[in-house]
């Protein structure tokens, strides 16, 4: 899924890419660690110059909107645990942090050096009434990258 906005002279301001997904059938063994039918953001951005207006809400809203008639359980993204500006923005936006993957991003093609640690952070959406995806907590979780769709 793509949502783009643009301005009044058709240039795009901003745009949310996500997509629905779920672990591999065959994880399904993994019982609670077993990644359910969920919406993911994959990239969201805003103009800078259209920054604090509210856009970056509406753009997720919408795709929030499409995850939901997809019946997904919630909807996930990862941060920067740097990007202090992002976490406070989605924690707005209901989203709250699941678990802290150790050395995510790595700006060193050798991964070694440099590393920075990413937030998984989650929303449920109105299929998962009980909460059941999301964790109290979730900055005191870490996991690898490596273990990000086994739990």
């Amino acid at each position: 899924m793509f949502i783009v906005a643009e301005n009044q002279l058709g240039q795009i301001i901003g745009y949310v890419m996500g997509k629905v997904e779920e672990d591999p059938d065959y994880l399904k063994i993994l019982g609670d660690k077993y990644l359910p039918w969920h919406g993911h953001v994959t990239c969201l951005t805003v103009s800078p110059q259209y920054r604090q207006m509210g856009l970056a809400k509406t753009l997720t809203d919408r795709l929030d909107q499409a995850c939901e008639k997809e019946n997904a359980w919630f909807m996930d993204l990862f941060v920067r645990v740097s990007n202090e500006t992002a976490i406070n923005m989605y924690r707005k936006m209901g989203y709250s942090v699941y678990r802290r993957v150790l050395g995510y991003y790595s700006d060193n093609p050798t991964g070694d050096a440099d590393s920075e640690d990413a937030f998984d952070m989650r929303k449920s959406l109105s299929r998962d009434k009980h909460l059941r995806y999301i964790r109290v907590n979730g900055e005191q979780h870490h996991i690898l990258p490596e273990d990000i769709f086994h739990g």
